[in-house]
């Protein structure tokens, strides 16, 4: 019997110093799942999102990794956190055979005098059995202006040296003109609204366009609709006017609320882009607005106009497609003179060479109507749509074309690909079928010329 027990106890003492053994080779396998982090822009005094990598242990017997350290240090931009341990250095962790531990990584970027990106970079050092290896840290950073909860009370304006940063959110008081410079940035974070009471003017240009977009410039936040709210011109806001201007993954891009306080327009927009706002691209109730020469695309729906009033589209491309983001289940446009509660006022559409198009899947119809008084006006004027079912109700069509697929240039939902110009695919019907404008459109959305023969429909003339 006592030999029997010291057998077992000599095995058990055995297999527990195998277990717990560790591999003091030079040759012992470590990988790590990446060889380098990198974060795009990151903006000065904002932190970064999180990414992390992990360190595997690719032996069959424990590893001991003598050192896991932060290059820079507690004065590196960038902070580590181990297992749940923040800390710039640790030693002597035991990585179980086969088994791997995380590394958390963020970056913080300190302000400089730089008004271009400027690089930050790092390293994480690994020691183990008297090898070492790396992992590199990269990040971009940005300098910026920060506004918070901010209020313009009479004239500013906004230059491009460096780009904006919208926190909390921002507001034209029905007393200031907000101007924004060609080649200016307007970065947004998810709780800040841009509410116009003022005037917003946005003076961009074909090399230098405006961009309003949100503040998650890493992938793939950046490609998500719903980032920001949106920009909304309100009750006592006016002559509001945006060319060459870019608004993409709003959650509402451009809502424009109540008639007009003068003759004007309340928004007029020529040679911009609405692109990829979750809900709506032009949310407009009762108000007056003029489209030239813009592009609509990949939002929940494109044009949503309800409780009647007066709106021009001219050259313009209202075009949706389902991808991972926002599917496409509403019309691209959709007008109806009425409010919810059947109150109505009179409504006037214009759609004069326009392409109002669509993937099937969901919507038949693009563009569809809902007609409850009497004072109803929807003019197609030598635009093309789609339209399976029926034309839309209450409409006068003139010289226009459904159904036919518009031929755009590249369309490749996986990979994120749209170009909303049409091809030499579309002479039979697109190119040089629109009608000579009044006033004259010289431009399109690209801003090469019009002016050879008869105009093509949508926002892009064929050169």
């Amino acid at each position: 019997m006592k030999y029997i027990f010291s057998i077992f106890a000599i095995s058990c003492v055995f297999i527990a110093c195998t277990k717990n053994s560790f591999i003091t080779s030079a040759d012992a396998r470590l990988s790590t799942s990446v060889d380098s982090v990198k974060f795009d822009t990151v903006f000065t005094s904002l932190g970064s999102v999180t990414k992390s990598f992990k360190i595997l242990n690719n032996n069959d017997q424990n590893l001991l990794l003598s050192k896991i350290k932060l290059g820079g240090g507690v004065n590196s931009s960038f902070k580590i956190n181990i297992n749940g341990t923040a800390t710039t250095e640790i030693n002597n962790i035991e990585l179980a055979a086969n088994d791997s531990i995380y590394v958390f990584v963020t970056v913080t970027v300190n302000p400089t005098v730089a008004n271009l990106p400027f690089i930050i970079s790092d390293s994480i050092l690994i020691e183990f059995n008297g090898r070492n290896t790396k992992v590199q840290l990269e990040a971009f950073g940005q300098n910026a202006n920060f506004i918070r909860n901010g209020i313009v009370l009479s004239n500013v304006n906004f230059t491009n040296v460096l780009p904006y940063v919208i926190l909390g959110g921002l507001q034209v008081a029905s007393t200031g003109r907000l101007t924004i410079n060609a080649g200016t940035k307007i970065y947004c974070h998810a709780n800040a609204p841009i509410l116009i009471d003022g005037k917003l003017t946005c003076d961009g240009t074909k090399m230098q366009p405006i961009i309003f977009t949100s503040d998650r410039l890493d992938e793939p936040y950046s490609s998500f609709p719903a980032s920001w709210p949106g920009i909304y011109f309100r009750a006592t806001s006016k002559d509001n006017f945006l060319q060459f201007t870019t608004i993409k993954n709003a959650y509402q891009a451009l809502v424009v609320d109540a008639p007009t306080t003068n003759a004007n327009p309340k928004l007029i927009l020529k040679q911009c882009i609405v692109d990829n706002a979750f809900d709506v691209g032009l949310l407009l109730t009762n108000t007056k607005v003029v489209a030239d020469n813009c592009l609509i695309s990949n939002c929940g729906s494109g044009v949503y106009a309800s409780f009647g009033g007066n709106y021009s589209f001219t050259h313009c491309t209202i075009a949706s497609y389902s991808n991972n983001y926002v599917l496409h289940k509403k019309p691209a446009v959709f007008v109806t003179d009425a409010n919810d509660n059947y109150q109505t006022n009179t409504l006037n559409v214009m759609l004069k060479n326009c392409i109002v198009y669509g993937d099937a899947g969901f919507v038949e119809n693009e563009i569809q109507t809902r007609k409850v008084g009497g004072n109803f006006t929807l003019n197609i004027d030598h635009s093309l749509y789609r339209a399976v079912t029926a034309d839309p109700a209450n409409a006068s069509i003139v010289l226009s074309f459904k159904n036919i697929n518009p031929s755009f240039d590249s369309i490749d939902n996986p990979k994120r690909i749209y170009d909303f110009r049409i091809t030499k695919n579309a002479a039979a019907i697109g190119i040089n079928k629109g009608i000579t404008t009044s006033p004259l459109l010289l431009k399109d959305l690209d801003d090469n010329d019009r002016n050879i023969g008869l105009p093509d429909m949508g926002a892009y003339e064929k050169p």
